[in-house]
């Protein structure tokens, strides 16, 4: 399987503070990458480097073989940012209307994908009238519209409750086999990472000091660090199998 995404050697500093310490990370087609880490070690000041709103400094970044990064991934916050006065159609399609898209063309075509997914009932609702767990739907798909195959999640999934974080877990999966995406997550949550990636990293004071499936990193954890983030979720029963 072809990689689809490749960071080398990638480092960024503000000032005198360095944020991002060599970092390498490929991510191939249709797999799901978590990169795991608490605040402030570095993880969306990556993300915003992938997505070109910050310029690289040093290293590379590779998406399709090309170096030419700029604009070829979506990107989706914690925040929906949906537009409330705006019908979730009209939410659902935005993308294709930046493109220059016909909106008569549009619309069919949102109206496609919401039916696919099980969410035509709302299209003509409006984002006030929807669960927290339905914004997100309508917002990942959202995303998708933008037509690039490659996500960047930063901490899409955390402000839901525990139930409804599953929930959309489960359809994102099935998003994601459907449409052939590429992922790259940011979580701080180590049991969400387990959950969703093919491959999880672990962002320490902005190196990554670990790498590796599930059951590479909890059967070999490199350092104190990550033994005892694991032993923890362990003891809480927290880390799904």
């Amino acid at each position: 399987m072809k990689k689809t995404l490749e960071i080398k050697n990638l480092s960024y500093s503000f000032g005198d503070n360095h944020i991002l310490k060599d970092i390498n990370i490929y991510v191939k087609e249709n797999e799901m990458v978590a990169i795991v880490g608490s605040s402030g070690v570095g993880k969306s000041t990556l993300f915003n480097l992938i997505a070109g709103v910050l310029k690289k400094q040093s290293g590379e970044i590779i998406i399709n073989g090309s170096d030419d990064y700029i604009g070829k991934v979506a990107y989706m916050l914690q925040k929906d940012l949906l537009f409330e006065h705006k019908t979730i159609i009209n939410n659902v399609i935005l993308p294709l209307i930046i493109a220059k898209i016909d909106k008569k063309v549009a619309l069919e075509e949102g109206r496609k994908i919401l039916k696919q997914f099980n969410l035509e009932k709302y299209a003509d609702k409006y984002p006030k009238q929807l669960s927290g767990g339905m914004r997100q739907r309508v917002a990942l798909i959202r995303t998708y519209m933008f037509k690039r195959n490659i996500f960047l999640l930063d901490e899409a999934f955390s402000a839901l409750d525990a139930i409804t974080k599953k929930e959309l877990h489960k359809w994102y999966l099935n998003l994601k086999k459907e449409f052939n995406l590429t992922t790259l997550l940011i979580t701080h949550d180590i049991e969400e990472a387990f959950f969703l990636g093919d491959k999880i990293c672990i962002i320490q004071d902005g190196e990554l000091i670990q790498s590796g499936t599930k059951q590479e990193i909890i059967s070999n954890p490199k350092n104190d660090f990550v033994k005892k983030f694991i032993a923890i979720k362990k003891k809480e029963g927290e880390i799904y199998e």
